[in-house]
């Protein structure tokens, strides 16, 4: 029998409306500051930051990738050294930092308009598409309209956009992928087929969808990813899957395991934390065999019968960080959405609102802190998983199909349509 649900904790709105009007006005004043200490000048189109990257820094491999469609494809990116040949030719420096091209090639597919426009304007394009983009799918996902601000200044968004990386639209994705499963079953295995351009993101997604039945869903998402392959072979030539397995896949090894400390601090996985606390990479490496174990069974456990479906897609999130071994703050711009519909709930604490806005606060905190060899995100995203399995294990579970296709729509019961 379930437990009854604890008042809503008196002022948390107004804790909420001080983290928000906080981060708001710090959001607005790094990012002013960085553009405004940016050099003034635009060498052959891309603009550069004061510190020698291009503004948006990790965007300029989308911009790049996006020309590449009229080029014959991005295959040339794969090579390391050829790629920042040409990163130094088309910035007109040549101490441009070095770059790696990392995904995979049917990305290009979705990015190809960025690159019939300028750097800065494709930059600027880039950010306000994706951000309304997540909104609209977050929205759409059951995200109460009046946490639309809540939403759009979660350090999450601010650390997307100064990377100039692809958050806002696996976010949009995988809430758009997960807020459909009943209500239109073949859109959501479209767009996990879609996600497939971050396939760390779809990693335990197999689990869910076979431990609830959602075959239609499982066969959209097989035909969409084919679709893509094929696609993308015969727009560049089959080789360049090939060539991507046989290049990019070493290279991104290599990445994990010597990021440093440049890009240590921004990763939340077991591994990396691992490292960051001095231990070697094969004893870093069980660690992240075992959270990877954990983090499936706890996929395993929630989806084993109906359960409450807000708290378990929020655990399905998580656990999905907790899996891999490569996920980055830019990439949690979806726990903005996380933290805005358990928020709504009449049965959190002042413990898990507290908890709540740590986690919407991470993206941020993580990288000061992973500088000091603090590993904040392996406190954090744990305790945030076993809290939520804490909760799931008291709450009532659905009683009626009606209820479990409420998982369709976080937040919303479809009674409500």
């Amino acid at each position: 029998m379930g437990h009854p649900p604890a008042r809503p904790v008196p002022g948390y709105e107004d804790l909420y409306a001080k983290f928000t009007f906080g981060v708001g006005v710090l959001f607005v004043a790094l990012e002013f500051a960085y553009f405004v200490s940016a050099q003034s000048i635009s060498l052959r189109g891309v603009s550069i930051d004061s510190s020698g990257f291009a503004i948006g820094r990790d965007f300029i491999n989308s911009w790049m990738g996006g020309r590449s469609a009229f080029a014959g494809g991005p295959a040339a990116w794969f090579d390391f050294t050829a790629y920042n040949a040409t990163l130094k030719d088309v910035t007109g420096r040549a101490d441009f930092p070095a770059h790696f091209w990392s995904y995979p090639p049917h990305l290009v597919l979705f990015i190809w308009p960025l690159g019939l426009l300028p750097y800065l304007p494709a930059y600027l394009l880039w950010c306000a598409a994706g951000l309304a983009l997540y909104m609209l799918a977050a929205w759409s996902g059951g995200a109460d309209r009046a946490r639309m601000l809540f939403l759009a200044v979660a350090p999450g968004v601010a650390v997307n956009v100064f990377f100039g990386q692809n958050g806002f639209l696996t976010a949009a994705l995988l809430i758009g992928g997960l807020a459909n499963l009943d209500r239109r079953p073949l859109l959501s295995g479209i767009l996990f087929g879609m996600l497939t351009i971050k396939p760390q993101f779809g990693l335990l997604l197999p689990i869910l969808l076979v431990m609830t039945g959602r075959w239609r869903v499982i066969a959209a998402a097989t035909a969409t990813v084919i679709a893509l392959a094929a696609a993308t072979a015969v727009w560049f030539g089959t080789d360049i899957w090939i060539d991507y397995v046989r290049q990019v896949a070493p290279q991104q090894h290599l990445l994990l395991i010597d990021a440093g400390n440049y890009g240590w601090p921004m990763v939340s996985s077991a591994f990396v934390n691992a490292r960051r606390i001095g231990l070697p990479a094969d004893w870093a490496w069980l660690v992240q065999a075992g959270m990877s174990s954990c983090a499936a069974a706890m996929v395993v456990w929630t989806f084993w019968r109906r359960r409450d479906p807000v708290l378990s897609l929020a655990l399905f999130v998580t656990a999905t960080f907790l899996f891999s071994p490569w996920m980055l703050n830019y990439d949690m711009v979806v726990f903005g959405f996380v933290v805005a519909v358990l928020r709504e709930r009449n049965d959190n604490t002042a413990f898990d609102h507290g908890l709540g806005l740590a986690v919407w606060t991470l993206p941020l905190t993580m990288m000061p802190l992973g500088v000091a060899d603090v590993p904040i995100a392996m406190m954090l995203l744990p305790a945030f998983a076993g809290r939520l399995i804490w909760r799931l294990a008291r709450a009532k579970a659905p009683q009626t199909a009606a209820d479990d296709a409420s998982m369709a729509r976080l937040g919303h019961l479809l009674a409500q349509e």
